[in-house]
């Protein structure tokens, strides 16, 4: 088939390649004029399968409310006139029972670790390089409650299929030296030694040019503006370029538009709880004498994660839910190089450290939206908020299989795709029946 990837950044990039290896025709539009220009520009570099547990759980409401007014604040609910803000955050809220939240880190988790698998595939098959890390993901601690919540977690994790060891704060410092000199007193910590990083922007752009050289057709400065459908399918993408306008078709049309997803959707009658959840990072380029980390850290009472990226230092967090807007605050990025000032002193460039905003496209849920619409050949690849990076291998790799008609391999609720579980269930259901049906027909 020739299906039509809306959207160039990691997520929709993998998409295109999964697509193509499984011997369709691929054209992927974007308005940026490269591949991962957007949300996959400056993020945190992890591949934190660690770090499923949603933003949604039942400590949030708590925090919410005790940050208020702090413009730092690492989650921040910039209240508009927006209907669509409101009804997310009431969403959110609801997903912060228990119940819920042991759901969606099953959901995310699953996701997680088969996509980390996909990655490490790619890896090996094509030689690609983005910078790319593999010592783990180290989790550390400044606060007692946190910690005690970290070691109730862990072995909640471990029986979903994801190892945190419980570190010591001596050990923490064994695994990162760079934490020694800390002003603010590490406590403890989890370490989950299969975890990555790398920069997903090198990564996306690197798969874009892969997926070129094997007939995927990036069509950049291109923006889409509207999809139309005639007898129950999408016929036609309009397109703007260079000020033209243009139309595009295909036999399938994947959405992988982020933030920007829920506005191409809605005309079609398609509603989706995706709401931008504006993040920030700073980069910060090391000397020769510096004692920066080379493992991957997330400091957890700031919420920032920490990527060493070649010869810079990735600190990435916060989270603003606001609109659209991708303007940089000074203050949010000065509150993380205050804290990366305090953590490692030994770190001289902060002050001339690049500044970046983006929008994650977050569900209330933090489980991302991946299937078919009611629309047979329209679907979804989207709502992966701060995991699209661990998620994207993963997710392209199953989208391709759903466009295919194959049931994807990993267990995950895909829209429009029966669970495998209860597949595998039915299936066996079946065999068991047979074999009596056989058993007394025998006898």
């Amino acid at each position: 088939m020739k299906v039509v990837v809306l959207g160039a950044g990691v997520v929709g990039t993998a998409s295109a390649w999964y697509l193509a290896q499984a011997g369709h025709e691929v054209v992927v539009v974007d308005r940026q004029p490269d591949a991962g220009l957007e949300t996959s520009f400056a993020n945190g570099g992890q591949i934190s399968v660690s770090h499923a547990e949603p933003w949604a759980n039942p400590g949030a409401p708590a925090k919410i409310v005790k940050w208020l007014g702090r413009e730092d604040a690492p989650l921040l609910f910039r209240l508009r006139a927006d209907p669509r803000q409101w009804a997310w955050g009431l969403r959110f809220l609801l997903e912060c029972l228990p119940s819920r939240t042991r759901r969606n880190t099953r959901e995310i988790l699953s996701l997680a670790l088969y996509s980390r698998g996909e990655l490490q595939r790619l890896r090996s098959d094509t030689g690609i390089e983005y910078d790319q890390l593999a010592k783990g993901i180290l989790h550390y601690y400044t606060d007692a409650k946190e910690l005690g919540r970290a070691i109730e977690q862990a072995s909640a994790m471990a029986e979903l299929g994801c190892e945190r060891e419980l570190k010591s704060a001596a050990e923490c410092v064994a695994i990162e030296p760079a934490l020694a000199r800390s002003s603010v007193r590490i406590l403890g910590g989890t370490y989950t030694g299969s975890d990555e990083s790398g920069d997903a922007r090198k990564f996306t752009q690197a798969l874009a040019a892969l997926a070129r050289t094997r007939g995927t057709t990036f069509r950049f400065d291109t923006t889409v503006q509207r999809l139309e459908t005639e007898n129950g399918k999408v016929t036609r993408i309009h397109v703007t370029s260079g000020g033209r306008e243009d139309v595009l078709g295909g036999d399938a049309c994947v959405v992988a538009l982020g933030s920007y997803s829920p506005l191409v959707l809605a005309p079609l009658g398609i509603r989706i709880p995706v709401y931008p959840l504006k993040g920030y990072s700073i980069t910060i380029p090391l000397a020769a004498g510096d004692l920066a980390p080379t493992v991957c850290l997330t400091d957890e009472a700031a919420k920032l994660a920490m990527s060493r990226l070649g010869d810079r230092l990735r600190v990435a967090g916060t989270a603003e839910l606001a609109d659209y807007s991708t303007a940089v605050n000074a203050v949010r990025c000065e509150a993380i190089a205050t804290r990366i000032r305090a953590i490692f002193p030994g770190i001289a460039g902060t002050a001339r450290a690049e500044r970046w905003a983006g929008l994650r496209p977050a569900t209330p849920s933090n489980v991302p939206l991946i299937g078919r619409t009611h629309i047979p050949n329209l679907y979804l690849n989207t709502g992966h908020g701060t995991l699209g990076w661990t998620m994207a291998c993963g997710s392209g790799g199953a989208i391709a299989d759903i466009v295919s008609g194959r049931a994807p391999e990993v267990d995950f609720g895909f829209l429009g795709v029966e669970r495998r579980r209860a597949l595998l269930a039915a299936a066996k259901s079946f065999n068991t029946e047979a074999q009596r049906t056989q058993r007394a027909t025998e006898g």
